[in-house]
């Protein structure tokens, strides 16, 4: 019996599409832009038993090229029925990556494209690559408003194995209707001169004059024993921690019914957009605003894993189950990789008579890697024997770069490669966490440190307290690193043994300001970038934080929208929705592929627990760890 929570089956994925085929007249010219279960509802969920049998469903998004209109279906897999159908227009659902297949060989091969790549002395077609990318509704020129448009990027390798980033055509940027594949408009402001010293490339055979180093001995993890998690189908046990792997077109991983000795944590932790705005107001950059998970998918970007490369020691992999643009499944195989890693430290102390007592803490780590374009996104998420939950974000890959003509080089980013610069650009990450601690009903605390004066009562001005206070409402709230704020969302309705609500808190470590002016497209469309932190009460239709159609989207329809009601999150289900990222100010250090550039956030327990629960941690066995008494010199 399948757990209600269990992704969808390739035989699920194909049952969904035949039944819109038979029942709605789904036909060849129509494109399945997303398929995913529909899940259950929370009570639902928590009150499953092995045995009982709860439906099968899937929420589908479809549109049919010929009529540019898009719907929404709810499929009953179960009943083998359409259960829903509701057209939704004016929308544009997310691009598929067959359509940015489609329209690389369909633009290859216009006259119009050739002709202008023939005038920058570009004829060896096979070196171009035309990159589409979606864009606002704003940015595109009014008469093709009514259409489903891209627009593109194109670059143009020196070698066919050869890094193709490192050389954009600028100033040549093409208009397609991604319905009918048909080339609307060329836009040509003008070639820069290529430049003769740029060194782009990346993979050893090409970096001219590069010898590999000889001193990297091998470093190998082992686990004699084997490893300490375990799975049953999709639920994954370690150190008291449990919890359930999931998997979404969108989002990739998905962490469902995330909890600790059997005490609840989260519902649903997950990352619901990511939105990356260059602020560069260039002809060539100033349409490069990505929203890399509503657009595009994390899920349909992920890539499979390689052991020793990727993961190191003894892994765990499971594979995903997608769907194309025709409905029918694939594998990416190793998608998510499961292992265990020492952390060093865990806890210590020495004392002049008893000795040394040293634990070593290490972490369990469930991760998935996204190529999305030029950039890769290695994410993790860290589970301690302490109880915390560690978020890591590693961005790495290959910078967008334009050239530039003679010495003037534009303010909006630096030099990095002979007349070649790269813009300054953010990523905005937003994760949605559906807290559940102890139980549904929760209360988010804003916690401050403040510095008293001095006084009689503190005479050295070294006093600090704690101040706390309940969000009442729900709405956007930004980090302070002067009174060091965080948010403890606590239970409603539990206690620790010193008469505390029991909690978690999240711990802000990569807060990233707008610096937009409200009436940009970044803020009009993601608003939801302006805040570090959002708190709703749980609404089972509010998923995508800048609205769940924003290829092509006029204004934002998430968090800002929904937060005007002003609904009350105290003592309540509720979500958290943190932003974080990276303002990436290039560096020439990362050209031509970037070292990972790293980001994350914490959820910590806070009176969670009566004390230490790593007590229970036994002294290490190895062989290399002898503690012995102190030396009382």
């Amino acid at each position: 019996m399948r757990h209600p929570l269990d992704p969808l089956t390739a035989e699920e994925f194909r049952q969904a599409a035949a039944v819109l085929r038979r029942d709605r007249g789904v036909g060849a010219r129509w494109r399945f832009a997303s398929m995913e279960l529909w899940e259950p509802a929370k009570d639902v969920v928590r009150g499953w038993q092995p045995g009982d049998a709860i439906p099968r469903e899937a929420r589908v998004v479809v549109f049919d090229r010929d009529a540019n209109a898009a719907f929404t279906a709810r499929v009953s897999i179960t009943d083998d029925a359409v259960l829903e159908w509701t057209p939704v227009p004016g929308e544009q659902p997310n691009m598929t990556v067959d359509e940015w297949h489609e329209a690389h060989e369909a633009l290859i091969a216009h006259p119009r494209v050739v002709a202008a790549l023939a005038a920058r002395g570009i004829t060896d077609l096979d070196l171009v690559l035309i990159d589409t990318w979606a864009y606002g509704h704003s940015l595109i020129p009014a008469r093709f408003a009514d259409r489903r448009v891209g627009w593109t990027d194109t670059w143009v390798r020196a070698t066919p194995t050869g890094n193709p980033y490192a050389h954009p055509v600028n100033g040549l940027h093409f208009v397609i209707d991604l319905n009918s594949m048909e080339l609307l408009d060329v836009e040509d402001t003008g070639s820069v001169t290529r430049p003769t010293g740029t060194m782009g490339e990346y993979a050893p055979g090409l970096v001219p004059g590069l010898v590999l180093r000889t001193d990297l001995r091998p470093v190998e993890v082992t686990q004699p024993e084997g490893v300490s998690f375990a799975f049953e189908g999709n639920e994954l046990r370690w150190q008291n921690w449990s919890m359930r792997l999931g998997f979404t077109h969108r989002e990739g991983l998905v962490l469902h019914r995330v909890g600790f000795d059997g005490r609840p944590i989260a519902h649903r932790m997950s990352f619901a957009e990511m939105v990356v705005p260059y602020r560069d107001p260039g002809e060539d950059h100033y349409r490069r605003t990505a929203f890399d998970i509503g657009e595009w998918g994390l899920g349909f970007m992920t890539t499979s894993l390689e052991l020793g490369c990727d993961c190191l020691g003894e892994i765990t992999y499971l594979d995903a189950v997608l769907h194309d643009s025709a409905g029918e499944p694939y594998t990416i195989a190793n998608a998510i990789c499961v292992h265990e890693e020492d952390d060093g430290v865990l806890w210590k102390h020495v004392d002049e008579r008893a000795g040394a007592e040293v634990r070593r803490s290490r972490r369990l780590v469930v991760s998935f890697h996204a190529t999305v374009a030029n950039y890769e996104y290695l994410v993790y998420w860290r589970f301690h024997l302490d109880g915390s939950i560690q978020c890591e974000v590693r961005a790495t890959g290959i910078m967008v770069t334009a050239h530039v003509e003679g010495d003037t080089v534009p303010p909006y980013g630096p030099l990095v490669d002979d007349h070649t610069y790269a813009p300054i650009h953010q990523h905005f990450i937003v994760a949605r966490l559906d807290m559940e601690v102890d139980g549904p009903a929760n209360t988010v605390v804003v916690s401050e440190s403040e510095a008293l004066p001095v006084s009689e009562r503190n005479p050295y001005g070294l006093a600090v307290v704690q101040r706390e206070r309940p969000v009442e409402r729900e709405g956007g709230l930004d980090v302070d690193w002067a009174s060091q704020r965080a948010w403890k969302v606590t239970s409603a309705e539990r206690t620790n043994a010193w008469g505390r609500p029991t909690a978690y808190k999240l711990v802000p470590r990569a807060a990233v300001p707008a610096m937009a002016d409200p009436s940009s497209p970044l803020v009009q469309r993601a608003g939801v970038v302006e805040h570090a932190l959002w708190v709703t009460p749980y609404a089972d239709d509010e998923r995508w934080p800048a609205g769940e159609f924003c290829n092509q989207s006029r204004r934002d329809a998430g968090l800002p929208e929904w937060t005007k009601a002003g609904r009350s999150v105290v003592g309540t289900d509720l979500v958290l929705w943190h932003v974080f990222g990276i303002h990436h100010v290039p560096r020439p250090e990362d050209w031509p592929v970037m070292p990972v550039d790293i980001v994350s956030f914490e959820l910590a327990p806070v009176g969670f627990f009566d004390r230490n629960p790593t007590l229970d941690v036994p002294p290490s066995r190895s062989a290399h760890c002898s503690p012995g008494p102190a030396d009382p010199s």
